[in-house]
């Protein structure tokens, strides 16, 4: 259901002896008071994995004292560190810089990236040897150093008892790494997401034969919590797509991770009517085959997708380990570079149903699943450019070296409402993203 954002009265109230945090008060719908304003909606009944058991409700209790609106990445911080264990409503108005002043002012006295770049050339460090043992004063420990001041400005925990939501039609963060670690019952709602920059990616001679860059930090990570609803976001690279980012030792200088990750034993979470768009590695649903990670992933990891919009993604929409995953009424819109959407790993159950796919000219349905460890996958009723597609026998026919077996071995219980396929693109064009909410 479509619902509008008015807004309250807005007051000043000192946090921690500074008025960081303005409070709200007044009725969220002046012209409707007998609705539930934006901020204080729950998660529907039978709405998602999110629902399951206590379900999903964020700060709904939370009390005048705990209601706050930010427009500042200080603010918004103060927030979620005040009130305690008390349920809060945090409203963002505007987009919220989490970037600081830039790059170099997260590097550490005698951090120098040229030098790095000498130092572990190739040509002259090798590539069968990692950098994880290097000394603390040396290149690699510098930028270690340079890398913990970054991850201690742009990321922000979230408490359990929260809702996040977006006042208006262009509310987000721009740089911001959400942790949703540990806690329960989340609520994240009509933000807009420009992925987080890395300044300091590592470089790993041993990733693969022509080596790599790897990053850190996802614009949103749901790291082992319970009860989290995704709703209405939406998610970009921004000003600073993969194509616009220069190659150092023949690879690219990748300062992107994911999305939207959820890790290490989370369950109960619902995505919906989110835009997912011009993003290489995008959802990563459990992050490792090892026997550690399965330990704590096994069993969990249970997360609905539906009418979410993925667009102009290279891969992992989601990639698949572990988790008991339902995807329905989604909307894949390929683009240049697309590799897979649905990644079938380690003991996965994916069950994708309802979905529609749009693919370009010289991209083959098989190419939507990706399998990377055996495990059974249910695929039924989708459309792959508006023709009823069986996505796994295609798969098959088309890549006969990896097949895929049919039947995840469950059925989805908590679906709220299921369109048909073919209805999907519209639907989700009109209503899915950051800003439709009011």
């Amino acid at each position: 259901m479509r619902t509008q954002i008015c807004h309250g009265r807005v007051i000043g109230a000192l946090v921690g002896g500074t008025a960081l945090v303005l409070a709200v008060t007044g009725t969220a719908f002046a012209h409707s008071a007998h609705r539930t304003g934006l901020d204080r909606q729950v998660l529907p009944a039978k709405d998602g994995w999110a629902a399951y058991g206590t379900g999903t409700t964020g700060g709904a209790a939370a009390d005048s004292a705990h209601v706050y609106t930010v427009t500042t990445w200080e603010q918004f911080k103060a927030a979620l560190a005040d009130g305690g264990s008390a349920p809060r409503i945090i409203r963002v108005k505007g987009t919220i810089d989490a970037d600081g002043p830039g790059c170099d002012s997260f590097a550490v006295p005698g951090y120098d990236f040229a030098t790095y770049l000498q130092t572990y050339d190739p040509a002259v460090w090798g590539r069968t040897k990692t950098l994880d043992a290097e000394p603390d004063d040396s290149p690699e420990g510098l930028r270690r150093a340079s890398a913990a001041r970054q991850d201690a400005f742009i990321k922000a925990n979230v408490p359990a008892g929260t809702t996040i939501v977006g006042i208006g039609k262009d509310a987000g963060f721009k740089g911001a790494s959400l942790q949703i670690k540990g806690v329960d019952n989340v609520i994240v709602r009509n933000l807009s997401f420009e992925s987080p920059l890395d300044c300091f990616p590592q470089w790993d001679p041993t990733d693969t034969a022509d080596g790599n860059w790897n990053s850190e930090y996802d614009s949103a990570v749901v790291h082992g919590s319970t009860h989290v609803w995704m709703d209405h976001n939406t998610f970009t690279d921004g000003d600073h797509p993969d194509s616009t980012l220069p190659h150092h030792f023949g690879r690219i200088f990748q300062q992107h991770d994911g999305e939207l990750d959820i890790v290490k034993g989370a369950d109960y979470v619902t995505a919906s009517w989110n835009v997912f768009e011009d993003h290489d590695k995008t959802i990563l649903i459990g992050n490792s085959d090892s026997a550690s990670t399965a330990a704590v992933d096994r069993g969990h990891l249970k997360v609905t997708f539906h009418h979410n919009l993925f667009r102009d993604l290279v891969e992992r929409a989601p990639r698949v380990r572990f988790g008991q995953v339902d995807s329905y009424n989604n909307h894949f819109v390929a683009g240049e570079g697309y590799s897979y959407s649905y990644g079938i790993g380690m003991e996965s159950r994916l069950v994708a149903q309802h979905n529609a796919f749009t693919l370009p000219d010289g991209v083959k349905a098989g190419s939507v699943l990706k399998k990377w460890k055996e495990a059974p996958v249910t695929a039924d009723d989708n459309y792959v450019n508006g023709v009823p597609t069986d996505l796994i026998a295609v798969h098959n026919a088309e890549v006969p070296q990896e097949i895929l077996q049919s039947g995840a071995g469950w059925t989805p219980a908590l679906r709220a409402e299921v369109d048909p396929a073919r209805a999907v693109p519209g639907l989700v064009a009109h209503r899915a993203g950051a800003g439709r909410l009011c």
